[in-house]
């Protein structure tokens, strides 16, 4: 397995003479007048549809677009399910010439292996403003192909993805949280999706500072140039100082902690594997020994923690 050094091609990224014109971040006075009026407009006294609607309220079922549900993706089968949507997404926006670049905990999975993480069950992708109306204008409600052949038993996959964009991707603000995800890629055939979430300098007194509806800051430095690397085999895009994003957003442990949500990590393999009972059974007891090994090597009377 690649470590992240050797996923990572260092420098400047060398676009295609489409990409590029989707590469620089658009000056903040380039932000449509109309966009920000109609935005207020909505927030008078009515509150706005939902546009995505997904199975259930719960963190399972909030992972599937309703269209789409029929039944839940077991454990088993469901990285691969996110593995073709992420690969399938990355494929062809890389064909339109679309600069997109992985966010928040796809990043996260990218950092340590160049994968999705195992309890990961869904995927974040984020754009510009400016990438986003051109999708919303171009490719709004197309549906792609994503064909190929497993290498392990020779089957022939064919599945069919939903490009969807929320027509209140344009709103400047979050209003009543109900549209914050401004886009999905859609799993057509399980409802599974990857959540597109478009980038804008929001604030006037904070020129490049970008920001998404659900608060989300980024300065501009720290986002471009983009890097040109490769997440689960597939051409990817990060932020240029993906380091400190990720510190910001889920602290310096979720680089070095090696045990979550059941999983512990395989430095042989450079993977992160599922816990047996007995395994996360060990871990704990080994946790309480090593705290009371600590409290034995500090002890504190009852005068120091009454001064303290």
């Amino acid at each position: 397995m690649r470590s992240v050094k050797s996923l990572l091609l260092w420098g400047f990224a060398s676009f295609s003479s489409t990409a590029a014109a989707l590469a620089f971040p658009p000056l903040f006075h380039e932000t449509r007048e109309a966009e920000a009026s109609s935005s207020i407009a909505k927030r008078a006294d009515e509150k706005t549809p939902k546009y995505f609607v997904e199975a259930g309220r719960n963190i399972e079922l909030g992972h599937y677009d309703n269209r789409y549900f029929e039944t839940k993706v077991s454990y088993e089968e469901h990285r691969l399910v996110l593995r073709d949507l992420i690969r399938s997404y990355l494929f062809h926006m890389n064909s339109y010439g679309v600069e997109t670049w992985i966010a928040h905990g796809t990043l996260l999975g990218w950092w340590w292996n160049g994968q999705i993480m195992p309890w990961d069950y869904d995927l974040d992708v984020q754009v510009s403003n400016n990438t986003l109306q051109w999708i919303g204008d171009n490719l709004n409600r197309t549906e792609h192909s994503w064909n190929y052949t497993e290498t392990a038993t020779g089957k022939f996959i064919s599945k069919r993805y939903l490009l969807d964009i929320n027509p209140h991707h344009v709103d400047i603000d979050r209003s009543d949280g109900r549209n914050i995800i401004d886009g999905r890629w859609i799993d057509m055939q399980n409802g599974m999706y990857v959540d597109i979430t478009g980038l804008r300098e929001r604030e006037a007194d904070r020129p490049g500072v970008w920001s998404c509806k659900n608060k989300h800051r980024y300065n501009s430095q720290d986002l471009w140039p983009m890097r040109i690397t490769e997440f689960e085999g597939v051409k990817a895009r990060v932020p240029f100082n993906f380091n400190k994003i990720l510190v910001e957003e889920y602290d310096t442990k979720s680089l070095v902690t090696e045990s979550w949500a059941g999983h512990r990590w395989d430095h042989d393999n450079k993977i992160w594997i599922q816990e047996t009972e007995e395994e996360a059974k060990q871990r704990q007891l080994g946790a309480v020994d090593r705290h009371l090994a600590e409290a034995a090597a500090n002890p504190q009377t009852e005068e120091s923690q009454d001064a303290a």
